[in-house]
């Protein structure tokens, strides 16, 4: 039986994880991997999706078999143990102070291309944001997925209102003859954040009407849709050069609908391309506060946190993760941190809970879907390789936890023998 309220069905599930991969990357990484390989970014597209789509088949499967609010941290736990499960919390947890601003510097860019504001009132709007979302996640999961219904609908229809009135050709849409390889690794290296929210819908997992059907079918049509969309959108991005400094990557969408649909469309483009970040930050917002609540209720340290509402929501778990974003914003906006930097550090994180996902996979799983999750393993590999520098971000993680580990089970050890003598 779950512990939580099971609300969730296959369009609500599809709904919450396309909004969560379209959200904060559909209208500005096409941008940014336009500035990084030009035209050599749509070979870069088609190479991602192959990528992710081992790593998608092998959550789905893993899903179905341990529906769990712990998510990816509970599969590491089933296959590697408790402190692989610890690590695995523990990075997807430390994403925040990178990931989230990150997310949400790319949601004020849309209200940047409406008004002229300044860097004091871009960070109300982000606190603002937050808010609001704390108010949403005290719904529950179903709100949630209903709104992001509406929320995904939107994003599809406007995607595909640029291609039908942008005269989108056939020519727009080939690869080019002369591929700039170098180009690419970067550029995937920034596009693997448009696929990074697969291990936050893993967390709803429990909430799911029937679990063992319902995820995997919703997970696997949610990563195609939102495969297709990018693709489609990264070529209307190439065909009007909407792309170049950060400013411009950021209000690639509004000067995109200002050119084809006019000035006055501006305002619709901004409104869509803000409540497209706003469902993904919301997702990860809920997928972090059910990690944390999880571990608590299952552990014997944070206990608080493992309290529920009356309609069985983690409010003490949601609220701290707020709390946590709202300090994180405030850090990234005194340092003035570049947002593509910020991305390659997060993605970092994230790949490194693939990994270690995958490998879980590999353990837990039979036949076709092991196959899969090796191949996932190599996949994330790869990935770290393509992130260069950044990748020092997460190793350092996860060099401080092992020693933390260790030196918090030395003191265990000495109380131990200190209470025995």
């Amino acid at each position: 039986m779950s512990r939580l309220n099971q609300q969730l069905g296959i369009s609500q599930g599809i709904a919450l994880l396309a909004t969560s991969l379209l959200g904060t990357g559909i209208f500005v990484v096409p941008a940014i991997a336009a500035s990084i390989a030009g035209h050599s970014s749509l070979l870069a597209w088609l190479l991602l999706i192959s990528l992710v789509l081992p790593i998608a088949f092998t959550f789905a499967a893993l899903g179905k078999r341990y529906p769990h609010a712990g998510g990816a941290a509970h599969f590491v736990a089933k296959a590697l143990g408790p402190r692989a499960e610890k690590l695995t919390a523990f990075l997807f947890i430390s994403v925040l102070p990178v990931g989230l601003p990150a997310a949400l510097m790319m949601a004020t860019g849309f209200w940047q291309a409406m008004f002229s504001i300044t860097p004091n009132t871009a960070l109300i709007i982000q606190l603002g944001t937050l808010l609001s979302m704390w108010l949403l996640g005290m719904g529950g999961a179903k709100l949630s997925g209903n709104i992001q219904g509406l929320i995904a609908i939107a994003i599809v229809l406007l995607v595909a209102a640029l291609w039908w009135q942008g005269d989108v050709q056939a020519g727009d849409y080939q690869l080019p003859e002369q591929i700039d390889i170098p180009s690419i690794a970067p550029a995937l290296a920034v596009m693997f954040w448009c696929f990074v929210g697969i291990e936050a819908f893993a967390h709803m997992g429990e909430e799911f009407r029937r679990p063992e059907r319902d995820f995997p079918i919703a997970l696997l049509l949610g990563v195609f849709l939102a495969g297709a969309v990018y693709w489609a959108a990264s070529v209307v991005v190439l065909k009007y050069g909407s792309y170049g400094d950060q400013l411009a990557n950021t209000q690639s969408l509004p000067h995109l609908v200002a050119i084809i649909f006019g000035q006055k469309a501006k305002w619709l483009a901004a409104i869509v391309g803000y409540l497209a970040c706003y469902a993904s930050i919301n997702i990860y917002i809920q997928g972090f506060s059910r990690l944390l609540w999880s571990m608590a209720d299952e552990g014997q340290r944070l206990k608080p946190l493992a309290r529920l509402s009356k309609n069985k929501i983690p409010q003490h778990a949601l609220s701290t993760i707020v709390l946590v974003c709202a300090v994180s914003c405030v850090a990234a906006w005194l340092f003035e941190l570049p947002l593509d930097e910020l991305i390659r550090y997060a993605n970092g994180n994230f790949i490194m809970v693939y990994l270690l996902s995958m490998l879980a996979g590999a353990i837990l799983l039979r036949g076709f879907f092991k196959v899969l999750a090796i191949v996932g393993v190599l996949l994330c590999c790869l990935l770290l390789v393509a992130l260069g520098q950044q990748s020092i971000y997460v190793l350092l993680l996860c060099a401080a936890f092992l020693l933390l580990q260790v030196a918090f089970k030395q003191l265990q050890t000495r109380i131990k023998v200190g209470a025995n003598s």
